[in-house]
């Protein structure tokens, strides 16, 4: 059974405190255009460097020869892609089989790069991983004013921005312009709660202007 995609796109939203202001959907943490332009291009590179990166651990669980797919040997890499790939399945049937299956092309270049160049990939990967993580703190700060959905909760943001910026794609070609619609709505409602609660936060801190 699918899980709730719109449900998973959001996050519960506390009473709001300076500490921690809101816990909104993960789209309303990426409005600015730049800003998004820049998730779209460094989520997937965090992503797929990760698995080359985690590739490095060999082999973890050994399969036979016959049931063994060519640069898919069950490293930590290869398992992250499947984790990830699966989750996606479940959240958006479609789109996240296809994202699934991107996810595993992207571990088998991985591995296979580190066969060939091994200092090389991890040279490359580290280098990309790193360069995309603080270009997205740069869109946050720079451009979108808040800080990124990972500082409220970490692991579903980690897990839910490459579906996001997936999803991000596929709208702009049409798809499921339904849920684009409500999502869309939705965002719009978070965000204007967000500075409704922020300029409260401010002026009871006596810094409203």
């Amino acid at each position: 059974m699918a899980l709730n995609l719109e449900k998973q796109l959001t996050f519960p939203v506390p009473v709001a405190t300076t500490a921690n202001l809101c816990r909104l959907k993960y789209g309303a943490y990426h409005d600015n255009s730049v800003n998004v332009a820049i998730h779209m291009v460094c989520v997937p590179l965090i992503l797929f460097s990760g698995f080359t990166l985690g590739a490095n651990t060999g082999t973890l669980i050994p399969l036979p020869d016959a049931i063994t797919i060519p640069n898919l040997d069950l490293n930590l890499g290869t398992l992250a892609a499947l984790a990830w790939g699966g989750l996606y399945v479940l959240l958006e049937p479609v789109a996240g089989t296809i994202l699934a299956f991107i996810c595993l092309g992207a571990a088998a270049a991985g591995n296979s790069a580190l066969a060939l160049d091994p200092a090389l990939t991890n040279k490359t990967a580290l280098i990309v991983h790193v360069v995309c993580w603080l270009l997205q703190f740069v869109g946050h700060g720079a451009f979108e004013g808040r800080a990124p959905a990972l500082l409220d909760n970490l692991v579903q943001a980690v897990f839910l921005a490459p579906l996001f910026v997936w999803l991000e794609f596929l709208f702009k070609f049409g798809y499921r312009r339904e849920l684009q619609g409500r999502v869309d709505k939705a965002v719009k409602i978070e965000i204007a709660k967000f500075r409704s609660q922020k300029s409260a936060i401010d002026a009871k801190n006596g810094k409203a202007q």
